[in-house]
């Protein structure tokens, strides 16, 4: 086990102890770390590597309220890896990329995520985007819970498919916002 496996599987077990600062100390390092993730594997698929602090958004979020589903007996950064690329998958699956392209490092590792939200992280989800402004919540909603791509988005939400991007961008910034927030109190 590495000394960084050591140092944020103890932030985690910290974390899922109630300890708030331990826990925003692990969303920050895995923020850092997804950002570089993310950046080169954007920028292997020839993607704008913009789009990298979307998907950072998207990870943490789905690592803050899938903490819960975190088996405290296996290591931290496997777990970490499969929401990571998953979101990157999904991503890509958004865009239009064949996600074929990705090469699977560890099948285990992908299919150890379980994509179905338990009741508790649907509530927080729900609670969450309630928080938002109607436009940001449907963009969120739409494109980044039911699937659907931007210009469906678009579509169903009454904006522009740039207006839908905007949304998205600024409110998962929100959303962390407020777990930021949240894990503070």
């Amino acid at each position: 086990m590495t000394s960084l496996e050591v140092e944020l599987k103890g932030l985690m077990l910290a974390g899922l102890n109630g300890d708030a600062a331990s826990h925003r100390s692990l969303l920050d390092q895995l923020s850092r770390r997804l950002r570089g993730y993310y950046k080169a594997k954007l920028a292997a698929f020839g993607k704008a590597t913009s789009e990298a602090e979307d998907l950072v958004q998207e990870t943490v979020l789905a690592i803050h309220i899938k903490r819960h589903t975190y088996d405290p007996r296996e290591p931290l950064t496997p777990w970490v890896h499969a929401i990571a690329r998953y979101k990157l998958i999904d991503f890509l699956r958004r865009n239009r990329a064949g996600h074929a392209e990705v090469p699977i490092d560890d099948a285990a590792e992908m299919m150890a995520h379980d994509d179905h939200a338990s009741a508790e992280s649907t509530y927080d989800v729900k609670r969450l985007l309630e928080r938002l402004p109607k436009g940001m919540q449907c963009a969120i909603e739409a494109v980044k819970i039911e699937g659907l791509s931007i210009a469906e988005a678009a579509k169903k939400c009454g904006q522009s498919e740039s207006g839908v991007k905007v949304n998205i961008h600024r409110g998962l910034r929100a959303l962390a916002a407020l777990i930021a927030g949240k894990m503070r109190k």
